[in-house]
């Protein structure tokens, strides 16, 4: 069976998690995976965008890279990026192959769509420099946790995904941080409640460092001049950097000249934005990022303070459009509508694009966002 025909019939989300399945899974074939300590990326939002800054910038430093995101806007290959490229669908494959071959079939069928891609992304990654491996949901129980890892970055933790991580900053960065294996670089945060769990994190012994510690003001102050990405995501390249900080390693904003971040509060035409955000720690920053009033593109998943999104997004938004979008975790339509026309937003339907224009939502509202666009040509 092609790795295309076997993950279709993965689901794609789970209800309940196995936290013993990946780790028992691994131990069978942690001998057979040969690549270097990981720098794990966990944290609520801005994974994707250290992670991409990191492995850019290592690559054009001569270094041989391999950066696990997730999830993908068009298609799977986005989640394994190999020395700048998407992996090609024939070493997928192949690993696929391998990976067949490794495990036995009952491990094999019960693994998550999550859990196998780790695994192909790892076996993917053999033979190569630096290995930057980005956590899917919170991090001590996640698949990308059972590698050794190098180090840790962590990037901002706020409220979301709480059916899973617990209702509050605490719970929550408690089983981020718990994955940390010895060192960690804590980047921007904004509650104190992550800086008291990450002060427990250091009276048990892990070495933690903050991401300024390792710069000048000065210098900050340079490097955001060159800085050409959405300003939000500043702290993520810091983040990044102070990785390279530590381990000696030079860099300039300049080796991200050639660099593209799909989705991130991206402008893909004038006055027509897309960004993958899906949570009030986002939406937030849409906000400062955009420069005028705008036409919103919008759906959610139902487990998402859409409310919340939509209260945060109101001071931007000429009237919301609702996309269709077809996934099983999307929330029914007219509740969402019911709840902007109860803060005062005015809906229709998605029919056209009326700029100026954001598409916000989550992957999937990007997705199929692009996907109609395409239809048109």
């Amino acid at each position: 069976m092609s790795v295309s025909e076997f993950l279709n019939r993965k689901p794609l989300f789970y209800k309940e998690i196995d936290v013993l399945r990946m780790p028992k899974a691994y131990n069978l074939i942690r001998n057979k995976i040969k690549i270097p300590p990981v720098i794990h990326i966990i944290g609520t939002n801005g994974k994707g965008s250290t992670g991409r800054f990191l492995a850019h910038t290592l690559l054009k430093r001569g270094y041989k890279v391999g950066h696990y995101t997730s999830p993908h806007i068009m298609k799977f290959n986005e989640r394994i990026w190999i020395n700048g490229e998407n992996i090609s669908d024939e070493f997928l494959e192949e690993v696929h192959q391998k990976l067949q071959k490794l495990l036995p079939k009952n491990v094999i069928d019960s693994l998550s769509y999550f859990e196998y891609t780790t695994f192909l992304a790892a076996l993917s990654f053999e033979g190569l420099d630096f290995v930057i491996m980005e956590a899917g949901l919170g991090g001590e129980f996640d698949a990308t946790n059972v590698f050794e890892k190098e180090i840790s970055l962590v990037t901002t933790i706020d409220l979301d995904h709480q059916s899973f991580l617990g209702d509050n900053i605490i719970d929550i960065a408690t089983t981020k941080l718990n994955s940390i294996q010895n060192e960690a670089i804590i980047g921007k945060q904004i509650h104190e409640d992550v800086e008291w769990v990450v002060q427990k994190k250091i009276n048990e012994g892990k070495k933690i460092y903050k991401y300024l510690d390792f710069f000048e003001m000065e210098e900050i102050e340079e490097l955001k001049k060159e800085f050409k990405f959405a300003k939000f995501l500043f702290p993520n390249f810091l983040l990044a950097m102070s990785y390279l900080k530590k381990r000696g390693i030079s860099f300039s904003p300049k080796d991200l000249n050639d660099l593209r971040l799909p989705g991130r509060f991206e402008e893909i035409e004038k006055d027509l934005w897309i960004d993958v955000g899906h949570n009030p720690l986002a939406a937030r920053e849409i906000v400062k990022s955009l420069p005028k009033k705008v036409n919103l593109v919008y759906n959610t998943y139902a487990d998402k303070d859409y409310e919340e999104i939509l209260k945060i997004l109101k001071p931007k938004i000429n009237k919301l459009y609702l996309i269709d979008v077809k996934n099983d975790r999307i929330e029914e339509k007219e509740k969402i509508k019911k709840t902007a026309e109860k803060l005062g937003i005015d809906v229709e339907e998605f029919k056209k694009i009326k700029k100026p224009m954001l598409v916000f939502g989550s992957f999937s509202v990007v997705e199929e966002f692009l996907k109609w666009k395409k239809s048109l040509k």
